[in-house]
């Protein structure tokens, strides 16, 4: 007699689901396990038998048993990861926010900029942990990037004479530059700086205003 096996339990498909299981299938980087799953079930809702969706997705036939009996079950929801048991997370989200919103909108006592030390101090969290948020919303304190936008209206043509002793000097052409040792200036930035934001650092004017002696 052949063998017929355990009978499977039918699985059909709405269309929506159909719809939401193609487009999580299609995940090529993000969330494989979910796109996996998501083959065995379109697979499975064609009528076909656990061993052939196997060798058509690349992996076990108990595996394939597995998220067809949980599909049956619990639908889209049942292919979603679980909670994994273990220790809870330990930061909130509340703390999360906190940490962002100070990066971007706050400076410590004698610094410039935060560093991992000081906002673990400032928030109780670990170095790590401030770490890991900073990268989350790509928040980098420790860079500034410069810039520069000239109210000149001659600028332009000063730029071409200063390019020009260097790419076609006059002959016998002396050159002088001067300049006052910055440290015993009183110094400020000659536009305002753009603030940090995710993915983008601080930005400044590479030059500056002088006050004080000429």
């Amino acid at each position: 007699m052949p063998r017929t096996g355990r009978p499977k339990v039918e699985l059909a498909l709405t269309d929506d689901e159909r719809d939401q299981l193609t487009r999580w299938s299609r995940r090529a980087k993000s969330s494989q396990a979910l796109a996996l799953r998501s083959r065995i079930v379109l697979g499975c809702a064609g009528g076909v038998d656990n061993k052939t969706v196997a060798a058509r997705v690349g992996c076990s036939p108990g595996t394939v048993g597995k998220w067809r009996a949980r599909f049956v079950e619990l639908r889209l929801d049942g292919l979603v990861d679980e909670p994994r048991s273990g220790r809870p997370p330990v930061v909130t989200l509340d703390q999360v926010e906190d940490v962002v919103v100070a990066t971007l909108e706050s400076t410590p006592a004698n610094a410039t900029h935060w560093s991992r030390t000081k906002m673990a101090e400032r928030t109780g969290l670990s170095r790590s942990t401030i770490g890991r948020i900073w990268r989350t919303f790509e928040l980098k304190p420790h860079r500034a990037d410069g810039f520069k936008l000239s109210n000149d209206p001659l600028f332009v043509d000063k730029v071409f004479d200063v390019v020009g002793l260097y790419l076609d000097p006059p002959e016998a052409a002396v050159v002088l530059c001067v300049d006052e040792k910055s440290q015993v200036q009183a110094l400020a930035r000659s536009q305002p700086a753009f603030p940090m934001m995710p993915g983008m650092p601080e930005k400044r004017t590479h030059d500056y205003v002088r006050h004080g002696m000429r």
